[in-house]
Order: structure tokens, then C-alpha cells, then sequence
């Protein structure tokens, strides 16, 4: 009977890891992308404020 059973009853778990790797992935991309959206002003106007001081200087 066990025999038979397992003809027709596969288990495949290899597929299973690649899923969760690749939710854990798009997770990881969510939290960047979010980061980089609330501090982006920020470092714009910094960049600007550094640019700025540097041509009156020269």
C-alpha cells in the first residue's frame, strides 16, 4: 500500500525555499524603496545646500 501511495503522492518541497527567498527579496525592495522615498528630500537639500556653498567660494 505504501508502495502504491507513493507513485501517486509526490512531495515537492525544492520549489517551497525559492518562494521564500523571493517574498523575503521583495520585502527587502519595499523597505528600500521606502527609505530612500522619506529621506530623499532631505539629502536633496543637503547636496544643494553643500553645491551652493561651494560656488561661493570660488
Amino acid at each position: 500500500m505504501k508502495k502504491i501511495r507513493s507513485m501517486f503522492v509526490r512531495r515537492d518541497d525544492e520549489g517551497q525555499g525559492l518562494v521564500e527567498y523571493g517574498l523575503i527579496l521583495g520585502l527587502i525592495a519595499v523597505v528600500a524603496i521606502a527609505a530612500l522615498n522619506a529621506t530623499g528630500g532631505s539629502v536633496n537639500t543637503l547636496i544643494q545646500a553643500v553645491a551652493s556653498s561651494l560656488t561661493t567660494v570660488s
